[in-house]
C-alpha cells in the first residue's frame, strides 16, 4: 500500500467535489454532498483524500484542507472497517504531513491524528508519541508546530485513555523547554499540551512536578494572552492534585490571580476567576489562605460581575425591547430531558437537585464565574465577609449607571445563603428595594432582581404576610406578564421557588394566580412556556387538593389541555407539558376524571409509537432510528400518575386500552434502558394499588422481572422494583409465598450495604414488613439479618398507611421469631417510640410484644433496660403503653 498510486480519473473527480463544494449554490452543494457519500463507500476514498491533503501541494490550500476534514468524518465513521494495510497508508501519509508550509494543513493533520486515536487506542499506533517526540527535536519550525499542535490535540481528548504512562511521561521533559519557546504560540501550546494531562489519573506529571512548576512561575509575565490564560488554567488545575506542591508559595499565587481576575483579555479573566471555584473546594485551606486577602479579592469580583459590553451587545435589545410576543427560534430553546419517576418518602433516589441561574440559558462566563466565586466564598466565610462587602454594595445598589446597579443586585443574591444570619437584620430594607427594582425600566434589572429575591424566598415566607410576602407576590405575579421574555423568564423561576417555599400558605391567593399563569399561557413563547409548565407543576404539587376547586379546575384545565391537543407526537414540548399534568392530575385525584381519556390515550399511542420504531430499529440497524425514549418514559410517569390519581376510576381505562395496557408495561418492563424500567416499575406498583386484578394473570412474569432488578447500583431502578413487590405483596397475600426465596436475600443485602440512598432503604424496610402480613413463615427466621438496619429505616418515615403495613408485618414477624428480634430490641422499641398516634389495632400489638418482653425478662430488668432510652421516648412508652 505504501506504493498506492490513485488513477487520474478518480483523483480529478474527487478534486472537482471538493472545488465545487465551496459554492455558495445550494444545488450544487446538495449535488456535491450526495456524491461523496456514495464515495464514502469506494475501497480507496480514504486513500484519495490523504493523498490530496499529503501529495498535492500545488492544489488550492481550501480544498486539501476540505479533504482532510472530510477524511476526518470517514476515520469516524468507518475506520475500523478498513482493511489494515489502508489504515497504515492513512497514517503513514498524515505523518508525513506534519510539517507542511501551511498552518490551516498542519491543524488539519493533528484533527486526523487525535481522531485515529480516540477510534482506535493509542495501543494500535504504539509509535506515534515516541516519533511525536522525535520531531518536536527536529530542527524545523513547522514539524514542530505540528508535532505539538498533534500532541496536544491527542492528549486533550485521550489524555485519560492512554495506556500506562510509558506513553505520555518520555514526552514531558521534551514540552517543558516550549514553554520558553521565541513564538508565543508554541508556548500557548506547551501549556495547553500539559494542562490537558494534569488530572489523568496516577499523575504522570509527577516525574517532571518540580520543574514544571519552576516553568509555570516563569511565564507570570509573559506577554501573550494564550500564555497568560494557560498559567491560570495549570494554577487552579494544581490546587486540585498538586497542591503540596503549591502551598509555600500560595500567597503569591492568589496576589496574581487577583490582579489576573481583572485581565482587560476576559478569557484570561475567566480562567483566573475559576482559580476561586477550585480553591473554594479545600475549605480548610481556602479560609487559611484567602482571610488576609479578602479585601481585595470581593471587590473585583463585584466588578466582575458587571455586564460587559460583548454580554450587552449579546443581549442586545433585551433591557429595554417588549418582546413577548417574538417568536423564539427554535436555537435559543435548551433541550429538555425527562427525569424518571421515582416512588418514595422524599425527592429523587438520586438526589438531584435544579441548579441556580441567574442567566438563563447563556453560556459561562467571567459574570458567572465571579457571582459563582462570590457564592462558595460567602458559604465558607460567612458573616466575615459583610463589613467588607456592604459597603460595596450599598454602593452599587444606589449607583447610577444600571450595570452597576445590576450587578450589586447579583451579589446581592450570590451571598444570600452563605451570609444568611447577618445579613437578615438588613433585609427589612433590603427586600423592600428589591421589590421595587421589579418595576425598573431596564429588563435587565427586572429580571436579576426575580433571581435575587428567589433566593431570600425562605426568610420572605417566615414572616407575617403582610411585611413582605403579598406585595411580593403581587408584583412577582405582574413581572410573569412583563412585555420582554426575559423577564418573564426569571419571574416564572423565581414564582416556582417561592411556590416550594410557601407550599399550601399559598392557597387564600390561588385564584389571582391562576389567573396570572393561566394568562400567561396566551402570549408566552416556546422557551418561556417551558418554564410556565414547571411553575404550573411546582403549583400543583405545592398546594395539593386545594386545587380540585371547580372554578380552579376549568380555569387552569382549558390551556393545558389546548396545549395538550395542538402538540404533535414528536414535539418534546410534550415532555414539560407531561410532567405538568402528571403534577395536576395528582393534585386533583378524582376531579381530574372528565380530562383522563385523551390523556390516557395519548400516552398508549406514544408508548406504542416508541415500541414499534424499536423493533423496527432492531431488525434493521442501519436502515431506522432508534425511538426517543424519552417520549417512552414520559408517558408510562403520567400513567402512574393518573393511576395515583384516579386510584380504582382507573380501572375502565386499563380494561379498554388498546392493545392492552399490561401487555405494553411487560415489554417495558424488559427494555435495555434503566430508566424506562425505573418508570415502568412505578407504574405496576400504581396498577397493583389501583386496579390489581389486571395484572394478576401475568403476576408470576412481573415478580420474576422485579426480582431480576434488585441491584442497588442502579439506584432508582431497584428501589422501584422493591417498592413495585412491596404494593404487590399487598395484594396477592399468601400466593407471594412461594416467590419470595427468590429475592429475599437480595432484599436484605440492600437493606445492609452501607451508604445506601435513604429513600431506597425506606422502600426495602416497607417491602420486607409488608412481606411479614403473609409471608411470615418464609421471611422471619431470618429477622436477625435485617432487624436493626429495617428499624432504623422505618422509624424515620412520617405517620401513614404505607408505615402502617410495614410495622404490622414487621410485628407478626416478631411474633413468629421472638429470638430474632432480641439482640436488637432496644431499635424496635425507638421504632415504635417514633409513632406519634398508631392506628388502634397496630398499637395493641406493640403493646403486646413490649409488655411480653418485660415479663420475659422481669422488672428489675425492664427498668434497667428502660433506663436507656432518652427521657421523651420513655415518656412516651409510660403514656401510651402504661409500661
Amino acid at each position: 500500500m505504501e506504493t498506492w498510486q490513485p488513477t487520474q480519473r478518480e483523483l480529478e473527480e474527487v478534486l472537482e467535489l471538493l472545488r465545487h463544494s465551496q459554492s455558495l449554490d445550494t444545488n450544487v452543494q446538495r449535488s456535491v454532498q450526495q456524491r461523496l457519500e456514495q464515495l464514502n463507500t469506494h475501497q480507496y476514498f480514504c486513500c484519495y483524500l490523504v493523498y490530496i491533503l499529503s501529495d498535492l501541494r500545488q492544489e488550492e490550500v481550501p480544498s486539501r484542507g476540505l479533504a482532510g476534514l472530510i477524511l476526518k468524518n470517514n476515520i469516524r465513521a468507518q475506520w475500523r472497517s478498513q482493511p489494515a494495510q489502508i489504515r497504515d497508508f492513512v497514517r503513514i501519509k498524515t505523518l508525513n504531513s506534519i510539517g507542511d508550509p501551511h498552518p490551516l494543513i498542519r491543524a488539519t493533520v493533528g484533527i486526523i491524528i487525535t481522531t485515529i486515536v480516540v477510534e482506535e487506542g493509542i495501543q494500535s499506533w504504539p509509535t506515534l508519541l515516541q516519533t511525536l517526540g522525535e520531531l518536536l527535536v527536529y530542527n524545523d519550525a513547522y514539524v514542530q508546530d505540528g508535532a505539538l499542535n498533534a500532541i496536544q490535540k491527542i492528549f486533550e481528548d485521550s489524555g485519560d485513555r492512554l495506556e500506562k504512562h510509558e506513553h505520555i511521561e518520555p514526552l514531558l521533559p521534551k514540552l517543558l523547554p516550549f514553554f520558553r519557546h521565541e513564538v508565543g504560540k508554541m508556548r500557548g501550546l506547551a501549556m495547553n499540551a500539559i494542562n490537558s494531562i494534569l488530572m489523568v489519573p496516577d499523575e504522570p506529571i509527577t516525574c517532571v512536578i518540580d520543574d514544571f512548576i519552576v516553568e509555570l512561575f516563569q511565564r507570570a509575565h509573559d506577554p501573550e494572552e494564550e500564555v497568560q490564560k494557560q498559567l491560570c488554567r495549570s494554577l487552579t488545575l494544581l490546587l486540585d492534585a498538586h497542591i503540596d506542591k503549591m502551598e509555600t508559595n500560595l500567597p503569591n499565587v492568589v496576589t496574581y490571580i487577583i490582579v489576573k481576575t481583572q485581565d482587560a483579555n476576559e478569557a484570561v479573566a475567566l480562567e483566573a476567576c475559576e482559580f476561586w471555584l477550585a480553591l473554594a473546594e479545600n475549605t480548610d485551606v481556602c479560609r487559611e489562605v484567602l482571610a488576609p486577602y479578602l479585601k481585595d479579592i470581593i471587590p473585583v469580583l463585584i466588578k466582575c460581575m458587571r455586564y460587559s459590553e460583548n454580554d450587552i451587545h449579546i443581549l442586545k435589545g433585551y433591557d429595554d425591547t417588549e418582546d413577548a410576543m417574538v417568536p423564539d427560534r427554535a436555537e435559543d430553546i435548551k433541550p429538555r430531558f425527562h427525569r424518571a419517576r421515582t416512588q418514595g418518602q422524599e425527592g429523587t433516589a438520586d438526589g438531584e437537585e435544579e441548579d441556580d441561574d441567574d442567566e438563563g440559558n447563556t453560556e459561562w462566563n467571567i459574570r458567572k464565574c465571579a457571582a459563582a466565586s462570590l457564592d462558595v466564598l460567602s458559604s465558607i466565610f460567612g458573616d466575615e465577609m459583610l463589613p467588607i462587602l456592604m459597603p460595596i454594595l450599598q454602593q452599587a445598589l444606589q449607583h447610577p449607571e444600571w450595570q452597576v446597579r445590576e450587578s450589586g443586585i447579583l451579589a446581592l443574591g450570590a451571598i444570600a445563603e452563605g451570609c444568611t444570619q447577618g445579613i437578615e437584620p438588613l433585609l427589612s430594607e433590603l427586600i423592600p428595594f428589591l421589590v421595587r427594582t421589579l418595576e425598573d425600566r431596564k429588563a435587565l434589572i427586572r429580571s436579576i432582581a426575580c433571581w435575587t429575591l428567589s433566593r431570600y424566598c425562605h426568610f420572605v415566607v417566615s414572616q407575617p404576610h403582610e411585611m413582605y410576602f403579598q406585595n411580593l407576590l403581587t408584583k412577582l405575579l405582574a413581572r410573569i406578564l412583563d412585555g420582554n421574555k426575559r423577564v418573564q423568564e426569571a419571574a416564572c423561576s423565581a414564582f416556582a421557588t417561592l411556590e416550594e417555599e410557601a407550599s399550601s400558605e399559598l392557597v387564600p391567593y390561588l385564584g389571582e394566580v391562576l389567573q396570572t399563569l393561566v394568562n400567561a399561557f396566551r402570549i408566552y413563547q416556546a422557551k418561556n412556556l417551558l418554564i410556565l409548565y414547571d411553575a404550573v407543576g411546582t403549583l400543583a404539587d405545592s398546594v395539593g387538593a386545594h386545587l380540585a376547586q371547580d372554578n380552579y379546575v376549568e380555569l387552569l384545565m382549558g390551556p393545558l389541555m389546548h396545549k395538550w391537543a395542538t402538540l404533535s407526537d414528536d414535539d418534546k414540548e410534550l415532555f414539560p407539558l407531561l410532567e405538568c399534568v402528571s403534577s395536576v392530575a395528582s393534585a386533583l385525584g378524582p376531579r381530574f376524571l372528565p380530562y383522563s381519556q385523551p390523556i390516557f390515550k395519548r400516552c398508549i399511542d406514544l408508548i406504542v409509537k416508541c415500541l414499534t420504531q424499536q423493533q423496527a430499529h432492531q431488525n434493521n440497524p442501519n436502515g431506522e432510528d432508534p425511538p426517543e425514549k424519552d417520549f417512552l418514559i414520559v408517558s408510562l410517569d403520567l400513567l402512574s400518575g393518573l393511576a395515583e390519581s384516579l386510584h380504582q376510576q382507573i380501572d375502565p381505562l386499563v380494561a379498554q386500552s388498546q392493545p392492552p395496557l399490561v401487555e405494553l408495561v411487560r415489554v417495558c418492563a424488559l427494555d435495555p434502558t434503566p430508566e424506562v424500567r425505573q418508570s415502568c416499575f412505578a407504574l405496576i406498583g400504581d396498577l397493583a394499588k389501583a386496579c390489581y386484578h389486571h395484572l394478576s394473570p401475568q403476576v408470576a412474569d412481573f415478580i420474576t422481572i422485579l426480582s431480576a432488578n434488585l441491584d442497588s447500583e442502579q439506584i432508582s431502578v431497584c428501589n422501584n422494583a422493591i417498592w413495585a413487590l412491596g404494593e404487590i405483596a399487598l395484594k396477592i397475600g399468601d400466593q407471594m409465598k412461594p416467590y419470595v426465596p427468590h429475592y429475599l436475600a437480595n432484599l436484605v443485602l440492600v437493606m445492609n450495604k452501607p451508604n445506601v440512598q435513604r429513600t431506597l432503604l425506606e422502600n426495602t424496610a416497607i417491602t420486607l414488613g409488608r412481606l411479614g402480613i403473609h409471608c411470615s413463615e418464609e421471611v422471619a427466621p431470618h429477622l436477625e439479618l435485617f432487624m436493626r438496619t429495617c428499624c432504623f429505616a422505618l422509624r424515620n418515615i412520617r405517620d401513614n398507611s404505607e408505615k402502617e403495613s410495614a410495622f404490622t408485618g414487621l410485628c407478626m414477624m416478631v411474633n413468629a421469631n421472638p429470638a430474632g428480634c432480641m439482640r436488637d430490641f432496644i431499635f424496635l422499641c425507638d421504632a415504635i417510640g417514633s409513632w406519634n398516634q398508631p392506628p388502634t389495632p397496630l398499637r395493641e400489638m406493640f403493646y403486646r410484644i413490649l409488655l411480653g418482653f418485660k415479663q420475659n425478662v422481669g422488672d428489675q430488668n425492664w427498668g434497667l433496660f428502660t433506663g436507656q432510652f432518652p427521657p421523651p421516648l420513655r415518656q412516651k412508652f409510660a403514656s401510651q403503653y402504661q409500661l
